[in-house]
């Protein structure tokens, strides 16, 4: 079935308090969808961010944004007051997040409508008590992980004393004692969190919407997943890693991408039938109804850089699970929508890895324009099992990339699409009608290049810190006329 979608984050989305949330302007945006013939919207991953704001570090892979909690949905409940809302500074700028002050005046808001709640009795409902129980497998340990973390000013749990480090049951007891107060707190927040996304889901889904989320391979060292579970891991006995993730030296970096990720232990995974993969797994189809799998050469193979190195020169290739994993989850569930980041050099195993899953794989326009060598990205080279972008969330947007490629680039890129009149800032619609007319099944274009933005609208500049994770959709900008221009295309090449 050929389909249609779009690439916004949450965070991206319009709203009234600093970030893209749960809001009203989240279903403002799904009917527009819906008005523009879309079937799909992907998003970046919900987790709730650490240090540089990135989405793919995330202080736990199972629990949600806090930032993403529609304070205005809050007031409505009962547990804000609108004067609350309105006299915390989020940062004024409606095209951009400032992180920072989301960081110093979000949670004294939410601590508020918190109280409000206990005063309430909302924590002693049976909706309450029914998400505890649902949840807990990773829900007391990430609310216990995030308070003591606060008892430690922020610090790493690596910088924490030995016996809260080291999950030592007696100062476990002791810490959920004294900080029982904080941890009510972050179950808290994860219950709004999930009740809000779910009604949205909900909401999307009966628009005709399917939601495609997005999981990183790896998660943080910094996270209540590695702290609560130090055995999935490559961790020694302290645990501290053995080795960290990234990825090697290549054309783009001499000393190659030290991402700092713990590795799995696969063996250890394998004996215990994948389980917390799988538990895993079945929680983003509990949130989600299709997954994009990020990094998935890192399944056939990883990149493995010994702990303590100060870049990746010194790293070495690893056998990651295979097909032994996707085996146990086609095992457990059967057949799941899943698509595969494969971006990047690719190897024949991963190629055969590709094949053998079954999966997607995605095609980027964006690299296929290289007039030195013949290209997979080029339209004519696909098959119909794949997904196409313009962009991804790494990407600068069409008409910044654009303006930035090499006149021959360039040449060859006008030739392709036999289109030299093409006034050069309406020419992201070219490349957008080619990503709609091939033959992939699958298209997903990013908000930024249907608003024909150009690099002030990017989202993120790999191995860079400051700006990323920061664009904003202004109110008002997707249109009826938008819609109606995405509509009419998304009808004439068939993906209705």
């Amino acid at each position: 079935m050929r389909q249609n979608g779009v690439l916004l984050p949450v965070s991206s989305l319009p709203s009234l308090y600093g970030i893209g949330c749960f809001s009203k302007e989240a279903y403002d945006f799904i009917d527009r969808l819906k008005e523009a013939g879309q079937t799909l919207w992907q998003i970046l991953p919900l987790g709730p961010t650490s240090y540089g704001d990135s989405p793919y570090q995330s202080f736990s892979t199972f629990a949600g944004n806090p930032y993403f909690i529609d304070l205005v949905t809050l007031t409505a409940e009962g547990l804000l007051t609108k004067e609350e809302c309105d006299g915390a500074d989020f940062g004024g700028r409606p095209d951009r997040v400032d992180y920072g002050k989301l960081y110093q005046n979000r949670f004294g808001v939410l601590r508020r409508a918190c109280e409000n709640a206990l005063d309430l009795g909302v924590m002693q409902t049976e909706d309450y008590e029914r998400f505890r129980d649902q949840e807990s497998q990773w829900l007391s340990d990430y609310a216990l992980f995030m308070a003591v973390k606060d008892r430690f000013s922020g610090k790493g749990w690596e910088h924490w004393d030995a016996d809260i480090r080291l999950r030592r049951p007696e100062a476990m007891r002791r810490y959920r004692i004294e900080l029982e107060k904080d941890i009510v707190f972050y179950e808290f927040l994860q219950y709004e969190f999930y009740r809000q996304w779910m009604r949205l889901k909900d909401y999307a889904n009966k628009q005709g919407i399917r939601i495609i989320g997005d999981i990183p391979i790896y998660v943080a060292f910094d996270s209540a997943d590695t702290w609560g579970n130090p055995a999935l891991f490559q961790l020694d006995q302290d645990n501290v890693p053995e080795a960290v993730a990234g990825c090697p030296p290549d054309g783009f970096s001499d000393a190659g991408q030290l991402w700092g990720n713990p590795l799995y232990d696969w063996a250890y995974h394998e004996s215990e039938g994948y389980e917390w993969w799988i538990r895993r797994i079945r929680h983003c189809f509990k949130i989600y109804d299709i997954m994009r799998i990020d990094h998935f050469r890192g399944f056939d193979e990883y990149y493995s850089i010994p702990y303590g190195d100060e870049s990746a020169v010194n790293g070495s290739w690893k056998k990651g699970p295979g097909m032994s994993l996707f085996h146990a989850v086609r095992k457990e569930f059967g057949d799941l929508s899943i698509i595969a980041e494969d971006l990047g050099f690719l190897t024949d195993g991963v190629r055969r890895l590709l094949k053998e899953s079954g999966y997607p794989g995605m095609k980027v326009l964006q690299f296929a324009f290289d007039s030195r060598e013949e290209s997979d990205y080029l339209p004519h080279n696909y098959g119909r099992n794949c997904v196409v972008y313009t962009g991804t969330h790494d990407n600068d947007t069409l008409l910044g990339w654009y303006d930035a490629i090499l006149p021959e680039d360039k040449e060859m890129a006008l030739t392709y699409l036999n289109n030299r009149e093409t006034d050069e800032g309406q020419v992201h619609w070219d490349y957008i009608c080619l990503a709609m007319r091939s033959v992939a099944d699958t298209c997903i274009i990013p908000m930024q290049d249907f608003l024909g933005l150009r690099s002030e609208g990017r989202i993120n500049t790999p191995s860079t810190l400051g700006e990323n994770w920061t664009w904003r959709m202004e109110k008002g900008a997707f249109t009826k006329e938008l819609a109606e221009r995405i509509r009419k295309l998304t009808k004439l090449y068939g993906r209705g």
